[in-house]
């Protein structure tokens, strides 16, 4: 609902401009079922308000206002907020709300997703590249040069691959396959989505690989 128009707008933003209506409806449903879900979890308000603060560090850059646009100076905050969001939302938060306590397991876990994640939200601010600098928003991707970025994809790559495979033996193969799998996808997509920005590509292929471990698992406990 914030984003400004672009120099160059895609099929999404042209579709987000034209429809702000929507997103404000969408916004206060979201807004009253986010309500009425964390009244029932309320004995787990600490891990709520993070989730809170994660969304918002992320998001408040956008609102027109001196004190959040302050924000936009902070170096490597974008990327990190967003995927810490992402998996504190989906892997964490569920982990300790259903769980009395965390396996030591839970930690490489974590980490691998988290990763897994950054990873991804690479590629979404080297197509977000232009557009942020001429923002002003900061981040490591506005920093680095061509080589820098593909190291710290590479990186992180390497680092989500490494922390799921220390999850053998509390994991089976199969299962550490399935957490894998969506990493190796994505390495051989990462060079042809640097040339490829098609919001198909982002928002249903690459956002796409954030669940593709759930079915195969589920296919994995269905088959045995």
């Amino acid at each position: 609902y914030l984003t400004p128009p672009m120099e160059h707008p895609t099929e999404k933003l042209n579709w987000n401009l034209s429809n702000k209506k929507v997103h404000f409806i969408l916004f206060i449903c979201g807004g009253l079922g986010a309500a009425l879900f964390s009244w029932m979890l309320l004995q787990h308000w600490r891990w709520l308000g993070l989730t809170v603060l994660l969304t918002f560090l992320y998001s408040a850059p956008k609102v027109p206002l001196p004190l959040f646009k302050q924000l936009k100076k902070i170096a490597i905050g974008k990327t990190i907020f967003l995927a810490l969001a992402w998996t504190h939302v989906t892997m964490l938060f569920p982990m300790v709300i259903s769980l009395k306590w965390l396996p030591e397991a839970a930690i490489p876990y974590v980490v691998s997703r988290f990763f897994f994640i950054y990873s991804i939200c690479i590629l979404f601010d080297y197509r977000d590249l232009e557009e942020d600098r001429k923002e002003g928003i900061k981040s490591l991707i506005t920093y680095l040069h061509e080589r820098g970025i593909d190291i710290l994809f590479w990186s992180s790559l390497l680092v989500a691959t490494a922390a799921t495979m220390f999850l053998y033996p509390e994991f089976s193969i199969a299962i550490i396959g399935a957490l894998i799998l969506p990493g190796v996808v994505l390495a051989f997509l990462y060079y042809p989505s640097k040339k490829n920005f098609s919001d198909y590509r982002f928002y249903f292929v690459l956002d796409g690989l954030m669940m593709l471990s759930a079915p195969l698992l589920l296919l994995i406990k269905f088959v045995r």
